[in-house]
């Protein structure tokens, strides 16, 4: 199966400085965040890549460099060419649906707006037609392209933003944690819907979440990230029968289980350190029960397994020598 988009050696850095007069009184120097570190991965045509970590590790940078609204500081992001020969082109659902939809406008016209730009259909009575189809495609109805968002549910938003961005016809969605800020029940319903539309359009997913019970459902394969690293990468069973990462083993100890509420857990009470000043090494060796000296010091390389998975960490690789060994 061919990959849909490729992205090789990505990296994003924000210029974080304080205006020039305070740099020059003060005597400070430019301060730069990295905000995406080096990192390559690929989506296979028709699946869905989950990227999943805490908040700021910077997932949602890498949702906005892919689909062009942030310019990479060094890397490639390619799309391979979709059903029509031409690049594919990525559309984008953000995570608040409040916000995401311009109050002033009625349903129908933010709908149409790229069915307009994009010129995909002749006159506005295909416009209009093709509005209603979109709002039932998503299981609402086309009476309700009259109404302004304001007169709607937050998930009823949320499926005013996808069909959205289906109205631009992508083969491509990048969905930037589209259930975050909806109940349960509703979450629920919302990816049931892309995971429908996703086996009847043939869509392909680049899916960003904190929640590993979200991803589970939705993914083909997971990359868990911890500050702008891509620190494991494997399918999705494997995953969450194998975690072979430390960070991914306490993203899993997360996941409620209400066969085992009260089952052990190895939770690490210390925080998520300044991407502003990153910690030398493996930057999770902080809050690491297993890190050592080596951890500390040097940067540990991706390394790749057998059953397709990969991650970066000096324990699995020191644990590899050792078994080879033997």
């Amino acid at each position: 199966m061919s990959d849909a988009l490729t992205v090789n050696d990505l990296t994003c850095n924000f210029d974080v400085s304080a205006p020039w007069l305070n740099r020059v009184i003060e005597r400070k120097q430019k301060q730069f965040v990295r905000a995406v570190d080096d990192i390559s991965f690929s989506v296979p045509m028709g699946g869905c890549l989950s990227l999943v970590g805490e908040s700021g590790c910077g997932k949602s940078t890498v949702a906005r460099l892919v689909t062009g609204l942030y310019r990479a500081s060094h890397g490639e992001v390619r799309f391979a060419p979709g059903k029509s020969g031409e690049q594919l082109a990525a559309q984008m659902i953000f995570q608040d649906p409040y916000a995401s939809l311009n109050p002033r406008w009625r349903v129908r016209n933010i709908i149409a707006e790229p069915l307009r730009e994009l010129k995909l259909r002749n006159s506005e009575t295909e416009i209009m037609e093709r509005v209603g189809e979109l709002l039932t495609i998503v299981g609402l109805a086309p009476s309700d392209g009259a109404k302004f968002p304001h007169e709607f549910s937050g998930g009823q938003r949320q499926r005013i933003s996808i069909a959205r961005a289906l109205a631009g016809e992508p083969e491509f969605l990048v969905c930037d944690e589209p259930t975050s800020a909806l109940d349960v029940s509703v979450q629920a319903q919302i990816l049931n819907l892309m995971r429908k539309l996703q086996d009847e359009m043939g869509l392909t997913y680049l899916f960003i979440s904190h929640d590993m019970s979200v991803v589970r459902h939705m993914s083909d394969r997971i990359a868990v990230m911890y500050l702008g690293r891509i620190v494991e990468e494997a399918d999705t069973e494997t995953l969450f029968a194998n975690p072979r990462h430390p960070y991914t083993q306490l993203l899993l100890e997360t996941i409620p289980d209400i066969t085992h509420p009260k089952r052990g857990r190895n939770m690490v009470a210390s925080e998520v350190p300044s991407p502003l000043n990153p910690p030398s090494g493996c930057t999770f060796h902080p809050r690491c029960p297993l890190a050592d000296g080596r951890c500390k010091s040097e940067r540990p390389e991706m390394r790749s397994f057998a059953d397709g998975s990969r991650a970066a960490c000096h324990r699995i690789e020191e644990t590899a020598k050792a078994a080879n060994a033997a």
